[in-house]
């Protein structure tokens, strides 16, 4: 009789527990993709492509699941899941590139996005705003929010995103007008100074995001992802700036009226892509694209956690994401104070920077840099 002491590995570096073991190292890299696992979701295939797909993984010892009457051919599309280790996937993509109805240009995309470094960066939040649920009415002063964007800048926010219209639940619009009087002096205190930082405006209005542009912002963070104000793509093409596209079921008048979701991930990610599909058919180009979940933007508590948990799915849509979660009611501290909710808050991107997401939005930056410097050690 053996006593066998047995442990299991959760990593998402499997290479040094491999060299750990005595195992070659000059052979380290390829084998490590052996040992990771993943299971890619394939939207809308036909019979055909379907039944190659799954044969073809079966062929290398992976494996492929379909709906029940792909087989039979009774129905015109399938969703497929395909899983095996990453060894495996880049086999498949390699078989595909011979097999007929387009699949290879579906061997060139199962491969794309894996092992991408990525680094996270901090964006300030600036609300110049009456009405925010954390800070309303704090930075109205063009001085007092000035003072604080080079508060920011000072710990080291790698992007400002300042705001004029309050989007919190059951809030409504504020006129652009109202908004450019808020945020152009506040441009203008920053090129008067010379701060050299990239500004981000959040709002869904094109006449905003056109003044601000001219008025050195680079980026757009328009929360409705360009379909409040249908201008809005216009602008963002003619101006070549980056552009934030964020899921949202429904606006924040009636966001948070009972959201319910058959697949959350599903939809989220499927409005997403449809939005970069708009947005590349008005010319923006898609290394301008940044796609936000919208936490807290017609979802429940639950709905929240279950994005932050699987977030690294959006990966697969080829452009960075970005995460707004700082101090929002998924927190359940609605009576504490900003300093509490900024820890519990630096917890939860903990969770966001170890999934690789590339911006991560914050009210407490300097907290936040000193966090990213302590994980990359």
């Amino acid at each position: 009789m053996h006593d066998f002491l047995i442990k299991e590995i959760i990593t998402s570096d499997i290479k040094p527990e491999i060299e750990y073991i005595g195992f070659d190292k000059s052979y380290s890299n390829i084998a490590a993709a052996k040992f990771q696992y993943k299971n890619i979701k394939i939207f809308g295939l036909s019979p055909a492509q379907a039944n190659i797909l799954k044969q073809t993984a079966i062929s290398v010892g992976a494996d492929c699941a379909t709906h029940r009457e792909v087989i039979t051919g009774k129905i015109e599309k399938s969703d497929c899941i395909l899983g095996g280790s990453l060894s495996q996937i880049r086999k498949i993509a390699e078989k595909l590139h011979c097999q007929p109805f387009g699949l290879k240009f579906l061997g060139e995309e199962l491969v794309k996005n894996y092992n991408r470094p990525r680094k996270t960066k901090v964006m300030g939040i600036l609300n110049v705003t009456d009405n925010s649920f954390s800070d309303g009415g704090e930075f109205l002063e063009p001085s007092k929010a000035f003072g604080h964007l080079k508060d920011m800048v000072k710990d080291g926010a790698d992007i400002i995103d300042i705001g004029a219209e309050s989007t919190k639940p059951y809030s409504a619009p504020v006129p652009a007008e109202v908004q450019l009087e808020r945020i152009l002096p506040v441009l203008e205190l920053v090129k008067k100074e010379k701060l050299n930082v990239p500004i981000s405006i959040d709002t869904r209005s094109a006449l905003v995001a056109e003044n601000c542009i001219k008025a050195g912002a680079v980026l757009i963070n328009d929360v409705s992802g360009m379909t409040y104000d249908w201008c809005m793509a216009d602008v963002v093409a003619k101006y070549g700036v980056h552009v934030i596209l964020q899921h949202s079921k429904g606006t924040p008048e009636n966001m948070q009226n009972s959201p319910e979701y058959k697949n959350l991930m599903d939809e989220i990610f499927l409005d997403l892509n449809r939005k970069i599909g708009f947005a590349l058919t008005k010319g923006i180009a898609k290394n301008n694209i940044i796609v936000d979940p919208g936490i807290g933007f017609g979802k429940t508590r639950e709905h929240n956690f279950e994005i932050l948990e699987r977030i690294e799915e959006l990966h697969s849509l080829g452009c960075p994401i970005l995460l707004g979660l700082s101090r929002k009611s998924l927190l359940n501290m609605q009576d504490e104070d900003n300093i509490t909710k900024d820890i519990y808050t630096v917890a939860l991107n903990t969770i966001a920077i170890k999934k690789n997401v590339e911006i991560i939005r914050v009210h407490n930056v300097k907290l936040h840099k000193n966090l990213i410097r302590m994980l990359s050690n």
